[in-house]
């Protein structure tokens, strides 16, 4: 399979990796410059055990690379994860930016893709966001339908720093 993932900090970094061992192909996306070339070049962005091997072996294998571009993922993939983060405000509300501007870039993206595409929502979210906030904003961007021409899930994340490979 053919999965994109979008953020690639210790989430979206340790689900690349993971996918990739099991034979997937993985693109990564991230905004961050140093994180893509360093991704490209085989160099896990995080410290997990485990995973710079699995980085090693996906490098080598050419089955794991990144990119900035949202448009060159999601036309080369048939899934991707929404791994970005949604940061606590001071007024204790989450922070749902990223979420936004992703699912705005994954939309804009879909508008052109022909083949079926599902979109799985891995970070941290209250109820109701799916349905509420991002789909619609998939939706608007795509000028498609969620359940007719791509797909929309959510999949919380339960990962435990150092014992997540």
């Amino acid at each position: 399979m053919n999965i994109s993932i979008f953020g690639l900090g210790y989430v979206g970094t340790v689900c690349a990796a993971c996918f990739t061992s099991a034979r997937h192909t993985v693109v990564g996306v991230d905004i961050n410059k140093d994180k893509v070339d360093g991704m490209n070049a085989g160099v896990a962005p995080i410290v997990e055990p485990g995973l710079s091997e699995l980085f090693a072996e996906a490098h080598q294998g050419k089955r794991l690379t990144a990119t900035t571009s949202a448009a060159d993922a999601i036309r080369n993939t048939d899934v991707s994860l929404v791994c970005v983060g949604t940061p606590s405000q001071a007024n204790g509300r989450l922070d749902l930016t990223y979420m936004e501007r992703v699912c705005e870039e994954i939309g804009a993206a879909l508008k052109t893709k022909t083949t079926p595409h599902l979109v799985v929502l891995r970070s941290t979210m209250l109820p109701g966001t799916t349905e509420d906030l991002l789909v619609p904003i998939l939706e608007a961007h795509s000028g498609k339908r969620a359940g007719e021409s791509f797909d929309v899930c959510y999949n919380p994340e339960f990962l435990r720093e150092g014992s997540s490979v």
